[in-house]
């Protein structure tokens, strides 16, 4: 019974050529369901899943062998070898050796011994190993030699010539299992045989007497032969009878990896997930799942969280395959049955039961009216509880008005009932009654007004129009009718149907901006993964560079010391020199060239700004721009060289005030983010900028520490806050110079 209501429901949802496809992956035919429980299931099946096998073989089911064991019954070699397919699958697991959840399972199928002895005598095929006994390898030699007799004697036959005008052909045929020639009328005078048959033109076919003796010894060979066989049957069936608790424990770990391999393959083969059941939640979150029914289907993307879905909208919009679509993931995700669908981003409750209320119920065999049938299916609802139900059309076959009365008293008693219920709807009596609930969830399948197409998507919140009379225009029905159908319909119908269609395009708008928002955040996500990769692989390279110069110091280092200890000058020297040649290269006269070329009150060029020094370090120097002092290494600083007289000109700043200079500090040192505050600070100053923005991140706050230590003490900061929450709130600073 309960296998008969679930091959209805897989109809009803359209699902039967998907749990077909699948259930070819089986090695034998079972039901889709599994016995326990499924989160222990989904786990085997996630750690199978990560691990590289072969299928198993096609297997007889063991009910009929095990029912011959019970009565100490005598197995065919067919049935012996059945058991034998499962025992080597499982040993070749075994000596995978694998790790883990599944290793520990395969740890527990201990192999008897006394089932070795049985099984070495059967080949890869099933075939019996006759070398394993003398006698049987004699009989097969000698039945090989008797039928090589037999039909060297047809062939004598054949090729005689007083036989000759009266063969058809000269070929050997098999009639019932028995050789003979084909001959015409009158074969008598010189063929001995029995007529065995008739051929449709009227010949007979004759198994010669000549060969009756040499077929009397084949028979007879090969009962001699079936009859050792019956003996080590007899023997196999008794060693087997005792081995009745392995071979029960064998079959029911075998369905149950059968039922877990069958759903990995067929996951692989089609690019499918599987997703478990959670009990944590009631809600259903479909993304981007793809009815198996559907070819070429756009995805759907659902957040059914309440305990009402009413679907409305657009005729031929899609509406019944949503409510399809709901239902199949949830039945599918209760049999862990793989599907199409993003399972991260899904998440589908658990539920005793899956009920479709969607085909017309009426037809001649049962007399009854549409409403009658849909009466008598409600009634069998409120007997359950913790169902979800999926109602298709829920007003068919009645008045629409007296339907929505009844109907939300209807499904406010299966809500109490613990039902969560999915309905499909063109009439907006019960939408407009259920609305304004907040248990109710209301959903709109859209319309494309330019085209005059539906979409075939939805949005949440909002009461569908039904466009009845454009899917009139788009079948063929005339403009004419539609117009007169729509001045019946009444203005101030038609103005209800505009309100919820502006309400629908304000909907449809808002989502493509949610849209927009959501690609420019994955985007940034992206960008933000790649900046977090470049910098892991800069920091690696760094960290291998600093290990090569240590190394290179180390070697240094140990040839110095080596040196060291030498008393011989010459020898001395030549160790230093070996020292040196480890040291990366250094050209100490150029920096210092470079360094002493500058003095105090010398002319240089820094960037796009000239000034003069006033103070001059080891590696930098103050450089006056301007009338501001900026620091600056002695490495960005050129001489400049100016040739024009000099001539008093009074300079007047007229620099237009700027803001909008960003610096970034993420992923830097204290004393990194010191030095480019200072830089970039000292440029900023110099371009006429009032305003800057520093970003540094919240992190650790170390940073963040450093960076307002540093602004504190630098004398042309005139303040400093936490920057807007749309610029970086905590994470930047906005500083006045």
């Amino acid at each position: 019974m309960q296998i008969d209501r679930l091959s209805s429901i897989l109809d009803n949802l359209d699902l039967s050529l998907h749990v077909e496809s699948f259930s070819n992956f089986f090695s034998r035919p079972k039901p889709i369901s599994m016995q326990g429980d499924q989160e222990s299931h989904y786990r085997y099946i996630k750690a199978l899943d990560e691990l590289e096998f072969k299928a198993p073989p096609k297997v007889e089911k063991f009910d009929s062998i095990k029912g011959h064991l019970s009565k100490q019954g005598i197995l065919t070699f067919g049935q012996i070898f059945e058991i034998i397919k499962v025992v080597r699958y499982f040993r070749h697991l075994k000596n995978a050796q694998i790790e883990g959840l599944i290793g520990s399972w395969l740890e527990k199928i201990v192999i008897p011994v006394e089932f070795s002895e049985i099984e070495s005598y059967f080949d890869e095929r099933g075939n019996f190993n006759e070398y394993k006994d003398e006698q049987i390898q004699a009989l097969t030699a000698r039945i090989k030699s008797t039928k090589e007799s037999m039909s060297t004697s047809l062939r004598h036959l054949i090729f005689s010539a007083k036989l000759k005008p009266y063969l058809v052909d000269t070929q050997i045929h098999y009639i019932n299992d028995e050789e003979a020639l084909m001959v015409r009328g009158g074969f008598n005078h010189v063929l001995k045989g029995d007529v065995i048959g008739r051929s449709g033109a009227g010949f007979f076919y004759v198994a010669p007497d000549s060969i009756l003796k040499q077929k009397q010894s084949l028979r007879g060979l090969r009962s001699e032969k079936e009859a050792h066989f019956y003996r080590y049957a007899q023997q196999f069936s008794a060693s087997l009878l005792q081995l009745q608790l392995f071979i029960k424990f064998i079959d029911k770990e075998f369905e149950r990896f059968d039922n877990y391999q069958a759903r990995i393959f067929f996951a692989r083969q089609y690019g499918l997930s599987i997703v478990k059941t959670s009990s944590k939640s009631n809600s259903i979150v479909l993304s981007e799942f793809k009815h198996p029914a559907l070819h070429n289907a756009k995805s759907v993307d659902v957040n059914f969280s309440k305990n009402i879905l009413m679907i409305t909208g657009v005729n031929a919009g899609g509406k019944t395959m949503l409510l399809k679509s709901i239902l199949s993931a949830t039945l599918m995700a209760k049999y862990l049955v793989p599907i199409s669908i993003n399972s991260e981003k899904s998440e589908i409750a658990n539920f005793k039961r899956v009920e479709a209320i969607i085909d017309d119920p009426q037809n001649v065999k049962n007399d009854i009216s549409t409403f009658a049938g849909r009466m008598v299916e409600f009634s069998k609802l409120f007997s359950s509880k913790q169902s979800i139900v999926g109602v298709d059309e829920i007003e068919l076959g009645t008045d629409s008005d007296e339907a929505a009365a009844l109907f939300k008293i209807v499904l406010d008693e299966l809500v109490k009932r613990g039902q969560k219920i999915v309905v499909t709807t063109h009439h907006k009596r019960l939408a407009s009654l259920m609305a304004d609930r907040d248990d109710v969830q209301m959903m709109a399948a859209l319309y494309d007004e330019e085209r005059r197409l539906p979409t075939y998507e939805f949005l949440d919140g909002v009461i569908g129009k039904s466009y009845a009379f454009e899917t009139a225009l788009r079948y063929g029905i005339s403009h004419n009718i539609v117009n007169r159908a729509k001045e019946q319909y009444g203005k101030n119908y038609e103005k209800l149907s505009e309100l919820i269609e502006r309400g629908s395009a304000l909907e449809r708008e808002l989502k493509a901006k949610h849209k927009d928002v959501d690609e420019r955040v994955e985007k940034l996500k992206a960008d933000e993964l790649h900046v977090k990769s470049l910098k892991e692989r800069l920091y690696e390279e760094l960290q291998s560079e600093k290990r090569r110069l240590q190394q290179s110091y180390d070697k240094a280092i140990g040839e110095a010391k080596s040196a060291a200890s030498q008393k011989d000058n010459s020898q001395i020297h030549r160790k230093m020199n070996e020292a040196k040649k480890y040291l990366p290269p250094h050209d100490e006269n150029k920096i210092r060239k470079d360094i002493e070329s500058f003095s105090v009150g010398d002319k240089v060029k820094y960037r796009k700004s000239r000034g003069n020094i006033v103070s001059l370090k080891a590696k930098e120097a103050i450089v006056e721009i301007e009338g501001m002092r900026v620091r600056v290494k002695l490495h960005e600083l050129k001489k400049s060289y100016d040739k024009t007289p000099k001539t008093q000109v009074n300079i007047k700043n007229s620099v237009e005030k700027k803001s909008g200079l960003t610096l970034d500090l993420h992923g830097l040192r204290a004393e990194e983010a010191n030095e480019k505050m200072d830089k970039f600070l000292s440029d900023a100053l110099i371009s006429g900028f009032d305003e800057v923005v520093i970003y540094h991140g919240i992190g650790t706050g170390k940073l963040s520490y450093a960076v307002k230590k540093f602004l504190e003490e630098h004398p042309k900061v005139v303040s400093y806050t936490d920057a807007p929450i749309q610029l970086g709130g905590y994470g930047a600073k906005v500083v006045q110079l």
